[in-house]
């Protein structure tokens, strides 16, 4: 361990673009390709109208194709720039690296190692992600070594506040059967990574995450900091379904939790969608897989009853931003939206 301090920033903090990643096949959107590439445009229209997008495109071919789509969506090009790097799959929240602050105000791209969620062999290509996207910033890469292994760790595990808290589940970093990212680790060794290379000295471990999640408990589809001191939760009132009662667990313990000034957490809950199902596949659908920008909130809706209700929390959460809805319903067909999809890039 080294005296090195770091910093994570909160989502909400000055960002200097946001990192997405162009899928140029449709592997992980069975049947539905054509409507993903349109989906992303959209996406990286709204984006752009606020701030600028790191855009990682698999060929200097592929780059052209998409400048062709951006152009007929009448997107902003001068607020796009391209890394030209194949991967597995477009999940920038997991496979990217963490832009983090240190004491002397110099910026680090962390990299933590990055193994297909523990489930999927086909992830080598993603492990490139961190340095090229360093490599566009200038910035030096910081390897997350503990223990002489470079730890794994996705970005949709973890939530922070920016100022020394951390939320994750025990479903997704602690389970010693199911898609373990790091053997033998134990809350303790997870702790002191996030302390060192994060600057957390406060972590909050809920329990299990939701149905149809292929992560294993990504608390990204169940809880997010939205302010220092607030977090919205996600909740299930239907006894029947089987999120009820892990998500009412775990609002019992956000409920009961301090953040690192002692303070007690502020906890607003926001409903479930309906359920949405994929052939024999739950889709893992959540309205708080949201996309932060520097002047807007890009909230996942799903066609359901229950959107309007939920962009109405963000709105009143989030008054000095625009809150947009962007349809998920193809997107989530890939076990993810807006928030896997993308990575903050703090300034």
């Amino acid at each position: 361990m080294n005296n090195i301090s770091r910093r994570f920033p909160a989502e909400w903090e000055k960002h200097q673009a946001t990192l997405l990643s162009f899928p140029a096949e449709g592997r992980d959107w069975p049947g539905k390709y054509h409507a993903i590439k349109w989906a992303f445009v959209e996406i990286i229209k709204n984006v752009t109208s606020y701030e600028p997008v790191i855009l990682v495109v698999k060929s200097d071919e592929m780059r052209q194709k998409v400048e062709v789509m951006l152009e007929q969506a009448h997107v902003d090009s001068a607020q796009v720039s391209y890394i030209i790097k194949d991967t597995n799959r477009n999940w920038m929240r997991d496979s990217g690296p963490a832009i983090v602050k240190t004491a002397d105000g110099r910026r680090e791209a962390v990299q933590f190692g990055f193994t297909g969620w523990a489930k999927y062999k086909n992830h080598r290509k993603d492990q490139g992600i961190p340095a090229a996207v360093a490599s566009h910033l200038g910035l030096p890469v910081i390897q997350a070594i503990y223990n002489n292994k470079l730890v794994v760790l996705e970005g949709g595990s973890i939530d922070v506040n920016g100022c020394g808290t951390l939320i994750t589940t025990e479903e997704c970093l602690m389970d010693p059967v199911q898609q373990v990212r790091n053997k033998g680790f134990k809350k303790e060794d997870y702790q002191k990574v996030f302390s060192e290379y994060l600057g957390i000295n406060n972590t909050i471990w809920l329990g299990e995450g939701i149905e149809g999640d292929d992560t294993h408990g990504h608390v990204d589809d169940i809880c997010r900091f939205v302010n220092r001191n607030t977090v919205i939760a996600v909740q299930e009132p239907n006894t029947s379904d089987p999120n009820h009662y892990k998500l009412e667990a775990n609002l019992e313990i956000l409920r009961n939790s301090k953040l690192e000034n002692g303070e007690k957490l502020n906890v607003v809950t926001m409903p479930m969608p309906g359920r949405l199902d994929f052939e024999d596949l739950r889709l893992p659908a959540s309205y708080v897989n949201f996309l932060m920008t520097n002047g807007c909130i890009l909230m996942p809706t799903f066609n359901d009853k229950n959107d309007y209700k939920a962009l109405g929390i963000l709105i009143d959460l989030f008054p000095e931003r625009d809150v947009i809805g962007i349809n998920a319903v193809d997107l989530v067909w890939g076990l993810g939206t807006l928030h896997c999809l993308s990575h903050e890039i703090g300034e």
